[in-house]
């Protein structure tokens, strides 16, 4: 079975355009669900009427969920814990605001859920206020239709899908008790004025076109307030690769083979037994002569002969070198990380691991650009459009702000794999042999170094060794302790002169 095969399994809904199956398709294997339809389970040879089932047709016993695995990782090393971005802003009031705004808004964990997400092709987010309070969503974009103009800017946004009529009538609908389990058509639109809210229609009856003014909200912002991230792909796409696409056939092929060897060897430890008889009839084992394991003894014909149908060594370890080599294919399709974890003896350094990742760096490296510097940076400028469109700003962490300036808003990337302590001598070591050569600034040292160790703003870093030089208190320090280590050392000299007197 290949992907396209597989795909035919799920129900279409030809009232959706085709980029939602689609969607929907690779959604189900992002999630691990893509065998689900298959109705019989790999154990079962034969139906109830005793006609024998294709492999195709049957669930695997074992799922190896490699797509999956890859987007988790390639999400983690972009937007993960440890690798949050720095802000980088021309106006302290800026800076303050956005590092309460994900904080309250919870934006690490929301920008973890659209880089998993969007690994099918697209993510967007909703930014609203409420209270002039700013809040951030993600939205699946099956249902979503963007429209942009020439220069990329969005111009529209359309949600469409389908929801049962109890569903409306428990948001305030008036939709009638016999029309319960009917399906509606829901439809809003925002553009840069207003979100309009249209009335929800059966789907027998054509596309919601009335709109319904007590729910329809006249923003007036004068830009459509949604961020949308397509996968490793320019502003203004749709829908980008998908990560993962490229490498499902292969993991079906994985999947299957997995499955049907371990059959295999579970027949090894209790094989079926075939028996040629020849013209008498064997004498012991069971009342078919063809089932069970080798615990019961026959006595057969001169002319007969018994075999154990099983697996051998030799096939089980084809089937497993036969699979390290589609792991492989897989992984190298999709940048995974192909690097096997016991096989490392010891603790890496940050750079040997990034070596050892570097597929996986360089899928992290697209990421990073499409829901970072097109996402995140996105976000970030539209919060500041807010605090000037809201009448009296917005208010984040408790305090208002207005007219926030995005002038030189950036983000800065931490480091994929920390430096070990030899790793920041060393780099400390050659940046001051550098400085004192005369080959490089101390500023520029003072940068590198910063960066390499995290530091949130190397030249906020570099503002704070400037204080440090010129403050006088800090300066008599740092000379009372050279005069205190420099006394320490010629003590210490004098001790062993005097000690090799004594001895001669």
């Amino acid at each position: 079975m290949d992907w396209k095969q597989l795909r035919e399994t799920y129900p279409q809904d030809d009232g959706l355009p085709p980029r939602a199956a689609r969607l929907s398709a690779l959604m189900r294997v992002r999630d691990c669900v893509q065998y689900d339809d298959i109705p019989n389970p790999f154990s079962a040879e034969y139906n109830g009427a005793g006609e024998y089932i294709p492999l195709s047709k049957r669930r695997p016993s074992v799922r190896t969920n490699m797509c999956a695995t890859v987007v988790d990782e390639s999400a983690s090393l972009v937007f993960g814990e440890s690798h949050w971005p720095a802000l980088k802003t021309g106006d302290e009031r800026t800076s303050l605001a956005l590092a309460a705004l994900d904080a309250e808004c919870a934006l690490p964990a929301v920008m973890l859920e659209a880089v998993i997400a969007g690994s099918v092709g697209s993510s967007a987010l909703l930014v609203e206020v409420a209270a002039r309070v700013p809040c951030v969503t993600m939205f699946d974009t099956r249902y979503l239709t963007p429209e942009w103009d020439a220069a990329r800017q969005l111009v529209r946004v359309t949600e469409q899908y389908k929801v049962k009529g109890r569903d409306l009538a428990a948001q305030g609908w008036k939709i009638p008790a016999d029309n319960a389990e009917t399906f509606y058509w829901w439809r809003r639109e925002w553009d840069r004025l207003e979100c309009r809210v249209y009335a929800p229609r059966p789907v027998a009856d054509g596309v919601p076109d009335e709109v319904d003014k007590d729910r329809t909200i006249q923003h007036g912002l004068k830009f459509v307030p949604w961020i949308w991230m397509a996968n490793m792909a320019q502003p203004g796409v749709v829908d980008g690769p998908c990560t993962f696409e490229r490498a499902i056939d292969t993991v079906i092929e994985c999947d299957y083979l997995l499955s049907q060897s371990g059959r295999g060897l579970k027949y090894s430890s209790d094989p079926k037994l075939v028996i040629k008889a020849g013209n008498a009839d064997p004498v012991g084992g069971d009342a078919a002569g063809t089932t069970g394991g080798s615990a019961t003894a026959l006595t057969l014909p001169m002319d007969g002969d018994a075999k154990l149908l099983e697996i051998n060594g030799d096939a089980s370890d084809a089937m497993l070198q036969q699979y390290r080599e589609l792991r492989a294919i897989v992984l190298e399709q999709i940048h995974g990380n192909r690097a096997h974890a016991d096989k490392i003896s010891a603790a890496q350094s940050g750079r040997a691991m990034e070596m050892m990742c570097q597929s996986l760096v360089w899928l992290a490296d697209r990421l990073r650009l499409s829901y970072g510097e097109y996402g995140l940076l996105a976000l970030y400028r539209m919060i500041c459009r807010f605090s000037s469109a809201v009448t009296g700003g917005i208010i984040v962490g408790g305090k208002t702000y207005e007219d926030l300036s995005d002038t030189g808003l950036a983000l800065q990337w931490p480091p994929y794999f920390p430096s070990t302590d030899p790793e920041l001598l060393q780099l400390a070591q050659g940046l001051a042999t550098a400085v004192a050569s005369g080959f490089m600034s101390n500023q520029t040292a003072c940068s590198i170094y910063a960066a390499k160790v995290g530091a949130a703003d190397p030249q906020a870093e570099w503002a704070r060794v400037l204080d440090e030089l010129t403050d006088p208190v800090l300066v008599a320090k740092r000379e009372a302790a050279k005069n205190a280590a420099k006394a320490d050392r010629q003590a210490a000299g004098a001790g062993r002169t005097e000690t090799r007197q004594v001895t001669a």
